[in-house]
């Protein structure tokens, strides 16, 4: 991809990192949580020292002698017996990259497409799903539903740091950002170099991804398609099979030829809206706009895992199905949703798990023994009831 030199570019960002700027950063850090990093370091024991941890930091910022921690490997699920590799960066290293991330992404805020929602100051999934259904009410009723083969491991280094000097011309930022992206990872007890991608966990690693898509946005709207992209997860929209192959070839060519990307054979394909499709965790068709199987399996496990026959039924263990429950429903509800039957087979089903929990068996007398009404004066939050309240906002 050539990237073509602007004429005038930014300047001089090293000089706004002041204490302010590293205060606002550590609470943005504090506030987002997560584990401590390769050094053992949490976000309280950072806190405790906080005014020398951050003037230090800011000084190695400002002088260039600031030097990553490698990140912590740690595999998460992501259903199917698969899992998704994590880098978890020290806290000390979170906070220097929410400092540089809130010093470049004004700068590029303004020159991404509109129709790219993840990760953005005031959008958010629901958002992008609303520009969907604008879509598929207009007639748009083919689907090229797209998935980048691992991308956040793949992206080219080179590629993200000519994309970021065509707008920013302060060396030592531009420094800072190669350096967190050639940090390494500990795996293992083995050291391994970063030699591409931006690790998923990594603060600055958002607005890196956009910074990158924002090519392909731009070259689907200059080649007339519409499109909805959040993060690394798109679908374009068409009128007809003809010109969502057309779209197919495109976004491939674009990929491959330009951003050294290339689609997951196995998960891309065209879909008509009448079969359906998935998008940010929902299943959409020209019937129904509800959780998708795998969102929905993710829920019933987390709900397992709190309601293991072994454990006792108290007070703490509603409180936690009650997080799970108002987080989901909170998601899945909004206004253009059809999940209530849904959730109505939910509710029963959590019912049965919580009267299994609380007699260690499964049996249907038990319905009688420990009625609905009783499980709701626990404090049990229904998914149904809250999905009504949600829908009435």
């Amino acid at each position: 991809m050539k990237i073509v030199p602007k004429k005038f570019k930014v300047h001089s960002l090293t000089g706004r990192i002041t204490p302010e700027l590293m205060q606002q950063a550590f609470k943005a850090v504090k506030k987002n949580r997560g584990a401590a990093g390769l050094d053992k370091m949490s976000i309280k024991m950072f806190e405790k020292n906080l005014e020398q941890n951050l003037d230090a930091l800011m000084r190695d910022l400002k002088s260039r002698s600031y030097q990553p921690i490698p990140l912590k490997r740690v595999f998460i699920p992501k259903g199917g017996g698969k899992f998704r590799p994590l880098g978890i960066p020290a806290v000390r290293c979170r906070v220097a990259q929410e400092v540089v991330r809130r010093l470049i992404n004004p700068i590029f805020e303004q020159l991404f497409h509109e129709h790219s929602y993840g990760f953005r100051p005031g959008r958010n999934c629901h958002m992008a799903i609303d520009k969907v259904l604008e879509y598929t009410n207009d007639g748009y009723t083919f689907v090229l539903d797209a998935d980048i083969k691992a991308f956040f491991d793949n992206i080219s280094h080179k590629l993200i740091m000519d994309l970021v000097a065509a707008e920013i011309a302060d060396g030592n930022v531009l420094g800072l950002i190669s350096k967190f992206l050639k940090s390494g990872v500990m795996e293992d007890g083995v050291l391994k170099p970063t030699t591409k991608g931006t690790p998923q966990g990594g603060v600055i690693s958002p607005v890196l991804a956009n910074i990158v898509l924002n090519y392909l946005d731009w070259q689907l709207e200059a080649n007339g398609f519409k499109f909805v992209r959040y993060a690394d997860d798109f679908v374009v929209f068409c009128k007809s099979m003809t010109q969502a192959e057309k779209a197919l070839d495109l976004v491939k060519h674009i990929l491959k030829m330009e951003l050294e990307l290339e689609l997951s054979s196995e998960k891309t394909k065209i879909a008509r809206l009448s079969a359906g499709f998935e998008f940010l965790g929902f299943f959409i068709s020209s019937k129904t706009i509800r959780m998708r199987p795998k969102s929905l399996e993710k829920f019933k496990t987390k709900i397992r895992t709190l309601t293991k026959r072994s454990h006792n039924l108290d007070s703490e263990v509603i409180m936690k199905l009650n997080r799970v429950i108002r987080g989901t429903v909170n998601y899945f509800a909004p206004s253009f949703a059809t999940v209530i039957a849904q959730f109505q087979r939910l509710d029963a089903w959590i019912r049965k798990r919580i009267r299994c929990m609380k007699y260690k068996r499964i049996s249907r007398a038990d319905n009688r023994r420990m009625k609905t009404k009783h499980i709701h004066r626990l404090g049990l939050l229904s998914c149904w009831d809250l999905c009504l309240i949600v829908k009435e906002r």
